[in-house]
């Protein structure tokens, strides 16, 4: 195989893009296939502890960046990945999300996208300006390409065409590439030779909270049992994992794929709550037969989804519990053996804010494949990359 093309990773949070970036050749959903190392993360950059801890744990042979991407000359990026301008095959990365989330809105500033972090998309485009990358690919959340945040994209995409990259955009639902999440993410993607780059297609297919038609052409959607299948049992939840309290035990009455609407005059609960006067993700249980809702970064105590299955306390009382670390693996499609550093709170975080590592792959393969740097061929069910 001829050198590794080398990748630049910005804003590189758990880890989920270059991981994909380094697996993007690998047997799709096949999670103990490494690939064949097509790809090199030549430089990965963050400001957060923990999650340079974990880039570290799981990507120990790359060279980091510590600090604010804002203090940090694009000089000082490639010297640490050994490059010149021009000599990147991808620039990656997901500056952060929190000026355009939902969970923010709640903010005047956000919901008026004033939020002084939406800068970094400058910072991003800055990098690719003076890294020259052949292709570049940006992921953010959904709430980007909404009428409150558009002017941000549309300076961001006018700034990235001025550089003749041709940029594209499109909300991916991470579901339908294998990934048992329906996340949506938006990806911006374009090439320094200005052709414009193509999404890849869906290759699975089923319900979500906003379409019901289902491609049968396609795979079925992986549902959250189908995940977790083979994780060991567990005979006692840890207490951090119980969820109780205020709403404990109406949580653990709420039943499979249900949230709190279980819980008003229109549903089988008790009648405790308005109609829709709360989050949808409020006491949110998972249904074993679908995907999962979105994971949230940064979930305040009776913020969902829970396991779908209830568990017992100390003194014998039925509640429902929090999802553990390697199922939420399993639902980012990350490998059971990837560790994440820091504390509950630092795992969730990161793991909220990763891009799920089957989507990276399906974006990353189908830009790389354009960029004719790879051909595909299945041979004996595996997928080969020359």
């Amino acid at each position: 195989m001829s050198e590794q093309l080398p990748v630049v990773s910005l804003f590189s949070g758990a880890g989920g893009l270059d991981l994909a970036a380094e697996r993007a050749d690998a047997e799709p959903l096949v999670s103990e296939d490494r690939g064949s190392g097509l790809l090199r993360v030549a430089v990965a950059t963050d400001y957060n502890d923990p999650a340079l801890a974990t880039l570290r744990a799981n990507f120990g042979n790359v060279p980091t960046v510590t600090g604010d991407i804002r203090n940090v000359p694009t000089e000082q990026i490639l010297d640490r990945a050994g490059l010149r301008s021009g000599e990147p095959t991808l620039v990656i990365g997901g500056p952060p999300c929190t000026p355009f989330s939902k969970s923010g809105f709640w903010l005047e500033q956000k919901r008026e996208s004033r939020d002084p972090n939406a800068s970094l998309l400058d910072e991003y485009v800055r990098v690719v300006r003076e890294t020259r990358p052949e292709a570049f690919i940006l992921e953010n959340v959904q709430g980007l390409t909404y009428k409150t945040h558009r002017a941000q994209l549309e300076r961001l995409l006018q700034s990235l065409g001025q550089l003749g990259y041709n940029p594209q955009w499109r909300v991916l639902l991470a579901a339908d590439y294998g990934v048992p999440q329906l996340r949506r993410r938006v990806f911006v993607i374009g090439r320094r030779d200005g052709e414009r780059l193509q999404f890849p297609e869906p290759t699975h297919s089923g319900w979500s909270e906003r379409d019901r038609k289902i491609d049968l052409s396609k795979t079925p959607h992986v549902t959250a049992s189908q995940a977790f299948a083979g994780l060991p049992q567990v005979a006692r939840a840890a207490l951090d994992e119980v969820v109780d309290g205020t709403y404990g035990e109406l949580a653990s009455e709420i039943p499979p794929g249900q949230n709190y609407l279980w819980h008003t005059d229109r549903y089988g609960g008790r009648n405790e709550f308005e109609w829709r006067s709360r989050y949808w993700t409020f006491l949110l249980r998972l249904h074993p037969d679908r995907p999962s809702s979105t994971l949230q970064a940064q979930p305040g105590p009776w913020v969902g989804p829970f396991h779908w299955e209830n568990v017992k306390t100390k003194s014998g009382d039925t509640r429902a519990r929090r999802l553990r670390v390697n199922e939420i693996l399993r639902l980012m499609s990350f490998p059971d053996d990837f560790v994440i550093e820091g504390s509950r709170a630092d795992v969730q975080r990161q793991l909220g804010n990763a891009v799920p590592m089957e989507l990276g792959k399906a974006v990353i393969r189908s830009v790389v494949e354009q960029l004719g740097h790879s051909t595909v061929a299945r041979r004996g069910g595996s997928l080969l990359f020359a």
